[in-house]
């Protein structure tokens, strides 16, 4: 029988002007089928993929259109040492522009966090390897918005262009 050696938790570095997304996938093609999934969204986005392998040779497969982003990648997933676990960076892009296509990649499992806040990943290890229980994201609310944070809300979305 398995037995939990630990729990940890994964501080990922989100550098300004980047997104990451994190989530779980099950099979080596998954980095050729996020890398085509990723590039077909957009035109201008930037990115880097990393992809810890669970079986087979155990590698942290990586892609990617930039090579700094692609790097970032390769740490946060070597942090994370958890197999069937990919991380993405992202620039040029939000995770809304590219979450359903993701979600649309027949090896993908889940995701577990696409954000822009710092950002740690719950890793549980045992005597097998480790697994990710679950994400932090951001910070605990401070209160609830009031009717001028409403507003702001409103008024940035629309400057944004993700609302008309």
């Amino acid at each position: 029988m398995g037995e939990l050696k630990r729990i940890e938790v994964v501080d990922i570095p989100v550098p300004e002007g980047t997104n990451i997304i994190v989530g779980a996938t099950h099979f080596i093609k998954s980095v050729e089928d996020i890398y085509e999934a990723l590039i077909t969204s957009s035109t201008c986005i930037k990115f880097g993929l990393a992809f810890l392998e669970a079986s087979g040779k155990r590698l942290i497969r990586y892609d990617g259109n930039d090579d700094e982003l692609v790097k970032l990648a390769i740490e946060a997933a070597k942090r994370i040492g958890a197999g069937h676990t990919f991380v993405i960076y992202l620039r040029n892009a939000w995770p809304i522009n590219v979450l359903n296509r993701l979600k649309q990649v027949q090896e993908v499992i889940t995701l577990y966090a696409a954000t822009a806040n710092p950002l740690q990943i719950i890793v549980a290890e045992t005597d097998q390897g480790r697994g990710v229980l679950g994400v932090v994201d951001g910070f605990t609310p401070l209160g609830v918005e009031s009717e001028e944070d409403r507003k702001e809300r409103y008024e940035f979305l629309r400057k944004i262009g993700y609302k008309r």
